[in-house]
């Protein structure tokens, strides 16, 4: 996957865009990257140890560092680091955005968990 020409964290620090050659920018808001984070510590290491994220509504990005050429850490102000976002993982999220947030939001729904604290 080509690299995205830019990575934007708005003002208020509750959205990245991500823009790559040729493409309309993808819009993540924090609350999303941080629930479908490719961390361990989200996704598990199998399907079965994925796990629902409550309460992330309010979180923001506090730092973006750059992994090699191929991915970004992005560290939240709740101090979640650990996932590497890959530009596949981009690209992949940016096409599945309605899809995977609404996984979310029913995920939630059936474990009577809430995106508020």
């Amino acid at each position: 996957m080509t690299a995205p020409t830019e990575l934007r964290v708005s003002k208020d620090r509750k959205q990245l865009s991500v823009t790559f050659p040729g493409h309309a920018p993808f819009t993540f808001s924090a609350e999303m990257l941080r629930v479908l984070s490719p961390s361990a510590e989200v996704q598990g290491h199998s399907p079965e140890q994925r796990v629902t994220v409550p309460g992330k509504m309010h979180v923001a990005i506090s730092k973006l560092e750059p992994v090699g050429n191929y991915a970004v850490r992005i560290t939240f102000d709740d101090f979640h680091d650990t996932g590497i976002f890959t530009w596949d993982y981009f690209h992949t999220l940016g096409h599945e955005k309605e899809t995977r947030w609404q996984s979310y939001l029913d995920e939630l729904a059936e474990k009577g968990l809430s995106r508020e604290k």
